[in-house]
């Protein structure tokens, strides 16, 4: 069995951030995709989305199958898959090829987040799980962090392409690390896991728990805001402000540092104040900083600071947020924790998919259609707190 060791925490971060690396390097070419491949927005941003689609639904399959035959097979069969989608994206000769193989990237590329989140809870259990996800999640957000910082300069000496070479490199040293070094953590496996009856049962429990269905929206809807910031940013900052690729980047990782900041804030505070209570106050600031970039937005407000400032508050909420919900969410379920982190990322990604549909469809040239889809994401977060997670008569622990 796993040991809890630096060595593995560190592979379990490169794990969990290949969903966001895969998704946020790319983001400076978005305009130039338009360009390269002579169509409109609302088709380069499915890019983003059909990913987030095949991130869900693959999520189905990677949770019940880990419950039965294990996590390391399971994690290497899609490392693999990522692999060679990579490639595909690379070589992508059209839009619609490029819509296709980054829906076939997907299918890999959640058996990092899915299987390292279900691997911190078989290693770690469920009182230290929320504690370590939040300080794998700090580091982990060093890769949306460098990430636009990295595409940005990628895409204006080599274009496009190089940033897929890039993440084919990444996910051949993954493959290898995985290998190499990661043992079997899952001590429950359940030979009836992948029976649809058991599937079925499983997530019918998971769904009927009060608390598990607070974490899964207040987690769920905390994403789908950073994900509408993500769907429109680089046309809102790119077209609308100006800025070259390169400070797109700058400026998307001023946002994800408080992401980062929220993440340590919760790391530190897990043990002491507790999972709900921390979800509480994440809550009320992305309600508040959400509701702060729209009513800037609808005031005719232009400055960039107007749409950074406030994004910065919402991902240190996201940051506060993400990790103990995924840690409340996980902590009453030993023996299906595939099945309930596949559950929570298969809502996650749909959720988000659904959101950034939205964000690219109304897209009008100005930064209202995003800032509006922030501010009712962060508010769903604290009416989902208040209707299933927060005990009525209590305090939060």
């Amino acid at each position: 069995m796993l040991k809890p060791t630096f060595g593995l925490a560190l592979l379990l971060t490169t794990l969990v951030a290949l969903g966001p690396l895969s998704t946020d390097l790319y983001l400076p070419a978005l305009p130039a995709l338009t360009q390269d491949f002579a169509t409109d927005v609302a088709s380069v941003q499915l890019t983003l989305s059909v990913f987030l689609v095949g991130f869900a639904l693959a999520q189905i399959a990677y949770g019940p199958l880990s419950d039965r035959y294990g996590r390391r097979p399971i994690l290497l069969a899609g490392l693999v898959i990522y692999l060679l989608a990579s490639v595909a994206c690379m070589l992508a000769s059209s839009i619609e090829t490029l819509i296709l193989a980054r829906f076939l990237q997907a299918l890999g590329a959640c058996a990092g987040p899915v299987l390292g989140r279900a691997i911190v809870r078989d290693v770690y259990g469920p009182v230290q799980a929320a504690r370590v996800l939040a300080y794998i999640s700090g580091a982990m957000a060093l890769a949306p962090m460098l990430g636009p910082v990295l595409g940005g300069w990628l895409t204006v000496l080599f274009g496009w392409r190089a940033n897929f070479a890039a993440l084919t490199l990444f996910s051949a040293l993954q493959c290898a690390a995985t290998a190499l070094l990661l043992g079997e953590s899952n001590a429950h496996r359940d030979p009836e896991a992948t029976r649809p009856g058991r599937i079925a049962a499983n997530f019918g429990a998971l769904l009927k728990a009060r608390h598990y269905r607070g974490y899964l929206l207040c987690f769920s809807f905390s994403y789908a805001g950073l994900f509408a910031f993500i769907s429109g940013s680089s046309f809102v900052l790119i077209n609308l402000h100006g800025l070259s690729p390169q400070w797109y980047g700058a400026s998307f990782g001023f946002v994800v540092a408080g992401y980062i900041a929220g993440t340590l804030i919760s790391g530190r505070s897990t043990l002491r104040l507790g999972t709900r209570r921390l979800v509480l106050r994440g809550a009320m600031l992305a309600t508040a900083s959400g509701l702060v970039m729209a009513g800037l937005g609808l005031a005719g407000v232009a400055s960039l600071w107007a749409i950074l400032l406030p994004m910065f508050a919402y991902m240190v909420a996201t940051g506060v947020i993400m990790p103990n919900a995924i840690g409340g969410a996980l902590a009453p379920y030993p023996r299906m924790a595939g099945a309930a982190s596949a559950l929570l990322g298969f809502v996650q990604m749909s959720l988000a998919a659904g959101v950034g549909i939205a964000v690219g469809h109304s897209y009008d040239s100005t930064a209202l259609p995003m800032t509006l889809a922030i501010a009712l994401c962060g508010s769903a977060v604290l009416l989902c707190y208040a209707w299933l997670v927060r005990e009525p008569g209590r305090e939060p622990p």
